[in-house]
């Protein structure tokens, strides 16, 4: 696959290459994190505008060789709005076309296949309140069962009224999605979502678990729970990610 590609910093807005820059380097921090699937799995990013115009990965490269010039531009049916030498994945875009269209108050989504994330929605439980990560999930989750590999549209009313108004949401036998105000809410959101997944499997091989009450990510707490841990997350955050990566790659800024 050819790796050559022009800038596009001349030809999008400014606007826009922020955007792609941010979810450039998002492709880069899942890798780098470890919760990549090859080339597979998705983050997409709405691009600002009445166009209904998205950002979605060039099919068949690996995270940590995406740039925020090969980044394809695509609409709601996944048609290339820009020209691109790349092929994107339409199947892969149905999980991401559907919540994008659910959720316009979200501009970005991004899906995982990680075994600790796939190994507890597989679990009848799912997630358990066992840890203070968990509590920030389980303030704002949902579930979708498993339909077999997600590529019909007649799936996606499902998928919609099982996401509903949450941030979190386990995808049944298949893995974790995510949604955020901004790409960086996105990636803090599922950096817990890993996290705590990750937690609960090292907790159930080493004895009985403790819960705490209900009270402390429902009801009047539900909320408070969420500010104190999301309210600072991403934009707060994000800066020291970007400068992490940095330090290691700066590819993704071409």
């Amino acid at each position: 696959m050819n790796m050559n590609i022009a800038s596009l910093k001349e030809v999008v807005s400014a606007e826009e290459w922020q955007l792609r820059v941010d979810l450039a380097a998002c492709y880069r921090l899942v890798a780098l994190y470890g919760w990549s699937d090859l080339v597979f799995t998705h983050i997409s990013a709405r691009v600002p505008g009445p166009e209904h115009h998205f950002l979605i990965n060039p099919y068949g490269l690996m995270f940590d060789e995406i740039t925020a010039s090969s980044l394809v531009k695509v609409d709601q049916a996944c048609n290339k709005v820009i020209d691109s030498p790349y092929p994107v994945n339409p199947a892969g875009f149905v999980i991401h076309s559907a919540v994008h269209e659910a959720r316009h108050d979200m501009q970005c989504v991004l899906h995982t296949h990680t075994r600790a994330g796939v190994a507890v929605s597989a679990q009848k439980c799912g997630i358990l309140p066992i840890s203070q990560q968990s509590a920030f999930v389980l303030a704002s989750l949902g579930y979708h069962d498993y339909e077999g590999v997600a590529f019909r549209d007649d799936e996606k009313p499902r998928l919609q009224k099982d996401l509903g108004t949450a941030r979190h949401l386990v995808l049944r036998n298949h893995g974790l999605l995510t949604v955020g105000e901004t790409i960086a809410d996105a990636f803090m959101n599922m950096y817990r979502f890993e996290s705590t997944c990750q937690i609960q499997l090292s907790a159930q091989a080493g004895g009985e678990l403790i819960h705490f009450p209900e009270e402390i990510y429902s009801g009047d707490d539900r909320a408070a729970t969420y500010v104190r841990g999301g309210g600072m997350g991403g934009p707060f955050v994000w800066p020291a990610l970007l400068r992490k990566l940095d330090r290691l790659d700066t590819s993704y800024q071409h």
